[in-house]
């Protein structure tokens, strides 16, 4: 379908570029979907594509993610200047939702200077799932607007269902002896809610029903899954008689969208390591960007690794007591090698020194997960490393931390199947070391671990035809495109 807008007047002329204004949050799980969204809308789609971002000023990491975006240049990356949360009211205890609600908040004003200083206003506004009080920006500019949620299928439904869950349920939903229904979905355990329903009376969960009531009003949402991963939960978010009415518009699947493996990324002395390890031997164990862990349980978790015999790489960060989410702002920051190693067992790094490596800080996740020689991953189960790891044919151990992270174990667990659990949620419980050894092994040499990796290279290649030309989420971003244009040519004629 074409417009008059979006053809020339001289068959000399190039058809004009729909340009698509992106807007993030801060944090590695939102920044790298919305920079992998507006690379594959230039490369494959045709777009141009300006990425607002407001970064994280302690975080090493995500400044190098925005650097990288810059080359080659496909996209225009602008960086708003970061809100003062102290002026805001902000508390140094607030929780992650809370602090990312109020700096989206308070650079609402700096967002709105920025699209005004753009030498042509953009034509389509795609925002982040904590950026939904912008929404409000596409009808000021008369633009079709879209939330991205850089997420699954589950735990969409679960949030677009929370306020009538609100209104149903009595106390805490944590304190429920029955599951939480959702139309048409598989159905969630009180344990596995998302951290902003784990109390009620905080400010997040206020926040998080916000967000879901404020979707509806984007023109329709942007999932990074595909077609064949979540068919049901899918079908259920596009039925009227389900949950269609709470989405009010096309649900768009766009994944899985996963930063690409860089030819370098390893370095040599990792690349070295692990191209003289046997095909699939080795497991990684990494807990994203923000994730952390107490002392002790970090210090059960070395026991395991090195009483399981396996090879591993573990990229590592010092413990830290207050949250579970407590690098969400600044990884890559930390201490040196020594203080972190004074949190391991005495002569762990002497005895593992054959079979494992120790990356400090902050490591090449991907790169590491695309190597042959890996074959399984401790992780925290946040969807960007998820996604990651199907991607490469890699199964995982779950050891879910924060955020959606226990709900998204679960899916991966009892739907899809390709992790295998601890018997209790780490965040709720030490896991003890005979618990990690078991598993350890039997992710890497036992017949469960080989039945997953069957598993999860089934829906490596699914993937890889998903996003191809022709695939579903090729598809699926080229009707969003002519359902942009044709929104555009409807708001100018009635204006």
């Amino acid at each position: 379908m074409d417009f008059d807008l979006f053809s020339s007047n001289s068959s000399m002329e190039k058809p004009k570029k729909l340009h698509a204004a992106l807007l993030s949050s801060p944090g590695m799980g939102h920044l790298i979907p919305i920079m992998e969204l507006g690379k594959c809308l230039v490369a494959d789609h045709g777009f141009e594509v300006t990425i607002f971002v407001v970064p994280s000023q302690a975080s090493r990491a995500e400044a190098e993610i925005i650097d990288s975006a810059m080359t080659p240049k496909l996209l225009d990356i602008v960086e708003l200047p970061a809100p003062d949360l102290t002026a805001a009211g902000l508390g140094p205890n607030a929780s992650m939702v809370e602090r990312l609600a109020v700096m989206m908040r308070e650079a609402r004003s700096a967002f709105r200077s920025a699209l005004k200083a753009m030498e042509a206003p953009p034509d389509v506004l795609i925002v982040d799932l904590f950026r939904t009080e912008h929404l409000c920006m596409g009808d000021e500019l008369r633009i079709p607007k879209y939330v991205y949620v850089p997420s699954n299928a589950w735990f969409l439904a679960l949030l677009l269902h929370s306020p009538v869950l609100d209104k149903e349920v009595k106390g805490e939903y944590v304190d429920q002896t029955e599951l939480l229904k959702i139309p048409g979905c598989k159905p969630v355990r009180p344990e596995d809610v998302v951290d902003p329903m784990l109390d009620r009376s905080n400010q997040q969960y206020h926040e998080y029903l916000r967000i879901a009531g404020e979707i509806a009003m984007g023109d329709g949402i942007l999932l990074n899954v595909w077609e064949d991963l979540q068919a049901e939960t899918l079908a259920a978010l596009r039925n009227e008689e389900f949950l269609g009415r709470a989405v009010n518009g096309p649900v768009y699947t766009v994944g899985p969208l996963i930063r690409p493996v860089r030819p370098a990324g390893l370095g040599k002395e990792l690349l070295e390591w692990l191209d003289k390890q046997p095909r699939e031997s080795v497991f990684l164990v990494s807990f994203g960007s923000g994730g952390t862990m107490s002392a002790e349980q970090l210090a059960e978790l070395a026991w395991g690794l090195e009483l399981s015999r396996q090879r591993f790489i573990w990229i590592f960060r010092k413990p830290i007591v207050e949250s579970l989410d407590g690098s969400f702002f600044d990884v890559g920051k930390g201490g040196g090698d020594d203080e972190l190693s004074s949190f391991l067992p005495d002569g762990f790094a002497v005895r593992t020194r054959d079979v494992g490596l120790i990356i400090p800080l902050w490591g090449p996740q991907l790169d590491i997960l695309s190597h042959p020689s890996v074959g399984g991953f401790l992780s925290h189960c946040g969807w960007n490393s998820t996604l990651e790891s199907i991607v490469n044919g890699v199964p995982m151990i779950a050891w879910p931390l924060y955020a959606e992270q226990r709900q998204n174990a679960t899916l991966l667990a009892e739907e899809i199947g390709v992790v295998i659990r601890p018997k209790e949620l780490p965040s709720k419980k030490i896991v003890g070391r005979e618990e990690i050894e078991k598993l350890a092994r039997m992710i890497i040499a036992k017949k469960e671990g080989h039945q997953m990796r069957a598993r999860v290279k089934e829906l490596k290649s699914t993937a890889e035809k998903a996003v191809t030309k022709g695939g579903t989420s090729y598809e699926s971003l080229r009707r969003m495109k002519e359902d942009c244009k044709m929104r555009i040519h409807q708001i100018n004629k009635a204006h």
